[in-house]
């Protein structure tokens, strides 16, 4: 099966912790870039993509979006409430990209909401699943799959190793 909709939290691999127990394998495995990248991807040849990603890996994630044959599109940000760790800044927030393959139209105009999110952070990593359910009202009946998903959602499918998966990649 093809997807229309693809939401992604990919567990991407930092290298630049100064401590063992700052690192992210402490709570889950991680990929490569290039690991993630080879991903094939079952999308549809006229789909979305939306791509979590942080402020040190946005050009990495901007490499993911166009592997997976996706053209950016535009991004939101997630504001955390509290800020977490950071070498240049205490991060807060986390980048959502957006990505289109083939005739993809946005979600319709009265629904648009403005592109800055707050939710309190929760569990290590774990997004907001209020961004999830506005991806099925905008719309309802596409094909959506979770990749690297940990909370299952009614009306999607999921890939992820903490979860049963739906599909087989």
């Amino acid at each position: 099966m093809k997807y229309d909709i693809i939401y992604a939290d990919p567990p991407w691999r930092y290298s630049f912790s100064k401590s063992n127990n700052r690192k992210i394998e402490n709570h889950y495995p991680t990929m490569s870039l290039q690991e993630i990248c080879d991903m094939n991807i079952p999308s549809e040849d006229n789909a979305a993509l939306y791509l979590w990603t942080t402020t040190p890996k946005l050009l990495e994630g901007l490499k993911v979006l166009e592997s997976w044959g996706f053209t950016y599109k535009s991004q939101a940000v997630w504001d955390k409430e509290k800020m977490g760790m950071g070498y240049w800044f205490r991060g807060q927030h986390e980048i959502l990209l957006v990505g289109t393959k083939g005739k993809f139209s946005p979600p319709p105009s009265s629904l648009r909401t403005s592109s800055v999110f707050r939710y309190a952070r929760g569990k290590h990593s774990k997004k907001p699943d209020e961004i999830r359910q506005l991806i099925s009202t905008w719309f309802p009946s596409r094909k959506k799959l979770e990749l690297f998903c940990r909370f299952p959602a009614s009306g999607w499918d999921v890939f992820g190793n903490e979860v049963s998966n739906s599909i087989e990649l």
